[in-house]
């Protein structure tokens, strides 16, 4: 049974994960901030929706962000839900912007784009995220880009 104390310290922690989802997304993707990285993740990250060769580590979320605010400057996360227990945050959002910038080999269709996701992701005991996982409508991104059809 957990006492009193534990229960705050729970709360705590939970509520400190909740923030540090939350600035990954509001200053590391919307502001470019790449420095928040270091603050918030495990140098040992494991991202399982990336391919193998982008998995684990830091840099390869730093790539990301840059090809993503290189491609659609503007985009912003808009966070419809943040849930919590234990370790695990799941917030569920939607992606919008403008294709600015090169994006999987197209130039800039100066198209707009509004998709949902779904990110989840597992902090150690100093709130650092080790581990993520997320899932995408990349079809309707890319359709909304004019890229398929």
């Amino acid at each position: 049974m957990n006492t009193a104390s534990e229960s705050a310290q729970v709360t705590e922690a939970t509520e400190r994960n909740m923030k540090n989802m939350r600035r990954i997304y509001e200053e590391g993707f919307d502001q470019g901030r790449l420095d928040v990285l270091d603050e918030i993740f495990a140098p040992d990250i494991v991202n399982h929706t990336a391919p193998e060769e982008h998995r684990t580590g830091i840099e390869p979320v730093r790539g990301l962000i840059r090809m993503l605010r290189t491609a659609f400057p503007d985009a912003r996360v808009e966070i419809e839900d943040m849930v919590a227990t234990g370790d695990v945050v799941v917030m569920r959002n939607w992606y919008r912007g403008t294709h600015h910038g090169p994006f999987m080999g197209h130039e800039a269709s100066g198209r707009s784009f509004r998709f949902r996701q779904i990110h989840w992701m597992r902090f150690d005991a100093e709130g650092k995220v080790i581990e993520h996982w997320g899932v995408r409508d990349d079809v309707a991104h890319l359709r909304q880009l004019g890229l398929i059809g």
